[in-house]
């Protein structure tokens, strides 16, 4: 046995398994790849209150993706280690926009098609979806749904609001009803004729009504 047999080792040997010019292009693209996915994220978003931490975890994402598979394909007994150590993660943070599931998905998907070569797949596709995205996120309802919810004081006074809605705006649908004793809470979603919210200040000041508030509503969440 030799000197440089007995210091041979396995660790030094993968140093060289992907070369310097791999990395940096595979995480320079992963990086523009994931700054167009936090871009697109940005513009689509519609929630009540944009996450920036979260918009630089879609890039973070993509570069971390990235960077594994890389190991992942220089190395097959790498790569079947990793699995078993990728198994026991659990992630716990709730998802509280249906479509931050599909940006995750996006980010990860991407760093992977990215880190096996196929430059061409990752940048069309991304840039197909993206478009997709920004066209129907970003597509307004021509109907503005409102909800109206009105406190009065007994059964007389509920008959009169909903006649008084139903000749004021397009549509009054009830979705809740709370009742006790001298007291009743309607919820109405109303589709407005118009811009006008005056007949609110009117329902306000009908016999019988104490109370009545007009909020906007798109769905997900009221604002």
């Amino acid at each position: 046995m030799s000197f440089n047999d007995i210091f041979k080792s396995s660790f030094l040997e993968n140093v060289t398994a992907v070369s310097l010019p791999d990395m940096a292009l595979a995480l320079v693209l992963s990086f523009c790849l994931g700054l167009f996915i936090y871009l697109v994220y940005k513009k689509t978003y519609s929630g009540v209150m944009f996450s920036r931490t979260f918009g630089g975890s879609l890039v973070a994402m993509t570069m971390i993706t990235t960077m594994v598979i890389l190991a992942v394909t220089s190395n097959v007994v790498l790569s079947l280690g990793m699995v078993g150590a990728l198994s026991i993660v659990r992630f716990r943070t709730a998802i509280k926009e249906p479509m931050d599931i599909a940006f995750l998905f996006w980010a990860i998907t991407g760093g992977i098609v990215l880190a096996a070569g196929m430059i061409p797949l990752a940048i069309v596709g991304s840039i197909i979806i993206g478009l997709i995205l920004i066209v129907f996120c970003n597509r307004k309802s021509t109907e503005k749904p409102f909800i109206a919810v009105i406190t009065c004081r007994d059964g007389e006074a509920e008959k009169q609001v909903g006649q008084y809605l139903a000749g004021q705006v397009k549509k009054a649908v009830v979705k809740s009803k709370s009742a006790q004793k001298g007291n009743i809470e309607l919820s109405y979603e109303v589709s407005l004729k118009g811009s006008d919210t005056g007949f609110i200040t009117t329902l306000s000041e009908m016999e019988g009504v104490s109370s009545a508030v007009l909020v906007s509503y798109n769905g997900d969440y009221m604002g």
